[in-house]
C-alpha cells in the first residue's frame, strides 16, 4: 500500500481539523505550517480563514503524492508587530513550526522574516506587500510570492497615466505597507512625467474617510488613488462614492490593491471601471476556474479567492517540494535555496521562477471592473484588459540593493 499523507489544521478558537491517511514511513518527517494574519479585523476576509483554507487545500493535494504529514496550524497577528514576532518565536522554539506563510500587514512581516532568519526557519508572504522584503531586508530564509508594493504602484500608475491620469492625489494607510505603495506609485509617476498634488494619511481600520475624501475632492487631481487595503480600501471607496467621487468624469479613481474581495460590499455600479493590477484573478483559465469552486464550496461565506489566498496555495505546494528535494524542512535555508533553484509550476500562477532575492515571478494582470450589464453572474466582477509579462512585472533585482545580490 502507497504512503499517504495526513493534513491536520489547528485554528485557535476554532477547533481541530484533520484529513484521515495511513501511517507515514519513519523517515519522512511531518512538516507544520503556520498560517499567521489578521483573522478577526480589518483584513479578516482578504486573508484571514480563506488563507487557512487554501494552506490546508495545499496540504490536502500534496497528500495524493506526498510523503510526509503536513500539519497546518494558525494565529492571528491582530495587525501588531509584537504580537506577530511572539507568536513566531513560540512557533519556531515550542511548537515545532517548520514555515510561517501569509503575513499580511507588512510590519508584521518584516519582524517575523528577521526571526525566521534568526532561526534557520521558512518564512512566505503570500499578503504582505512591502517591497523592501526583497531588498534592504531581503533574507535567504524569506520568499515573496504573490505581489509587491512595486509591481501594484508601478503598474496601476503607468496604466492610469495612459489614461490621462497627470495629477495625483493619495489616500494612504499609515505603516509601512501604506508608505511604500505610495512611494512606488509616486515615483512612476513622476518619472513619466506626472504631479503628485496632495496626500492624506489614516490609521488602520478608519471608520471615517470624509476629511480625506474631501480634500482629495479639492485637490484638482485627474486620479485619486488609494493606498490601502482590505475593509480599509472597502470603506474608503464606499465613502468615495457616496461624496460622488469619479462620477463627474473629472477624477478616475484607482484602487492600488483592489480585488475581487473588495466587490461585494461595494457593488457593482460603484466599482464600473475601475482598475488594478493582480497577479491572479478565480476567472482566468479552467485551472483557475476547478480550484476557485473548490474553494468557494468550503469557505464558510462562499466567497471566491483572491490573489493572496491563491499565493498561500501555491507557495505551499513549491515548499513542500522543495522540503522533499532537500530531504527535510529542519534547515530553512537550504528549503529556500531549493525553492529557488526549481521552476514554479501550479495550476494558479503557472510556469515560473523565484529569483535569487526571493522574489516570485509570474505575470500580473491590468482588470477593470465590469459595469452590472457585463456581469453574466455571481462573482463575475471584472475583465482583463491587460498583461504585464513577469520580466516587467516586478522591480529589476538590481535596483532592491537586496545584500543576497552580488
Amino acid at each position: 500500500m502507497r504512503n499517504a499523507l495526513a493534513a491536520g489544521l489547528a485554528i485557535a478558537c476554532l477547533g481541530t481539523f484533520s484529513v484521515a491517511a495511513p501511517a507515514i514511513a519513519a523517515d519522512n518527517a511531518p512538516v507544520k505550517i503556520g498560517v499567521m494574519n489578521d483573522q478577526s479585523s480589518v483584513y479578516a476576509d482578504f486573508q484571514g480563514p480563506g488563507s487557512v483554507l487554501a494552506a490546508q487545500m495545499a496540504a490536502e493535494d500534496y497528500a495524493r503524492t506526498g510523503k510526509r504529514k503536513v500539519e497546518i496550524i494558525a494565529a492571528d497577528h491582530q495587525n501588531k508587530p509584537d504580537i506577530g514576532s511572539n507568536l513566531a518565536r513560540q512557533w519556531f522554539d515550542t511548537d515545532n513550526v517548520d514555515a510561517i506563510v501569509d503575513l499580511p500587514n507588512s510590519a508584521v512581516a518584516i519582524a517575523v522574516s528577521a526571526i525566521g532568519t534568526d532561526k534557520n526557519k521558512v518564512v512566505i508572504g503570500s499578503g504582505a506587500g512591502s517591497v523592501v522584503l526583497t531588498g534592504e531586508r531581503c533574507s535567504p530564509n524569506f520568499v515573496h510570492w504573490t505581489y509587491d508594493t512595486w509591481s501594484y504602484g508601478h503598474s496601476a500608475a503607468r496604466a492610469a497615466y495612459a489614461q490621462g491620469g497627470k495629477k495625483w492625489f493619495f489616500i494612504t494607510a499609515d505603516y509601512a505597507f501604506g508608505h511604500d505603495l505610495e512611494k512606488q506609485a509616486a515615483d512612476e509617476i513622476k518619472v513619466l512625467g506626472g504631479e503628485v498634488v496632495g496626500a492624506v494619511r489614516h490609521p488602520i481600520n478608519t471608520s471615517d474617510f470624509s476629511s480625506f475624501l474631501l480634500q482629495a475632492q479639492s485637490s484638482g487631481a485627474d486620479v485619486v488613488a488609494f493606498a490601502n487595503a482590505g475593509g480599509d480600501l472597502t470603506n474608503s471607496l464606499k465613502q468615495a462614492a457616496e461624496f460622488g467621487l469619479g462620477r463627474d468624469g473629472k477624477q478616475r479613481l484607482v484602487g492600488l490593491i483592489f480585488g475581487v474581495t473588495n466587490v461585494p460590499a461595494l457593488g457593482l455600479e460603484a466599482t464600473a471601471g475601475l482598475q488594478s493590477v493582480v497577479p491572479f484573478y478565480w476567472d482566468l483559465n479552467e485551472g483557475t476556474r476547478e480550484w476557485s469552486k473548490r474553494f468557494q464550496a468550503r469557505h464558510a461565506k462562499k466567497m471566491m479567492p483572491n490573489d493572496m489566498h491563491a499565493g498561500v496555495y501555491a507557495s505551499i505546494l513549491h515548499y513542500l517540494k522543495a522540503v522533499d528535494k532537500v530531504g527535510s524542512a529542519k534547515d530553512g535555508r537550504a528549503v529556500v535555496a531549493a525553492m529557488k533553484a526549481m521552476p514554479t509550476d501550479d495550476p494558479l500562477f503557472g510556469k515560473g521562477s523565484i529569483r535569487a532575492d526571493g522574489r516570485k515571478l509570474h505575470p500580473m494582470y491590468l482588470l477593470e471592473g465590469k459595469k452590472p450589464s457585463e456581469s453574466k453572474g455571481d462573482w463575475d466582477f471584472l475583465k482583463v484588459v491587460a498583461t504585464v509579462p513577469a520580466e516587467k512585472a516586478f522591480r529589476p533585482m538590481s535596483e532592491g540593493n537586496c545584500p543576497l545580490v552580488k
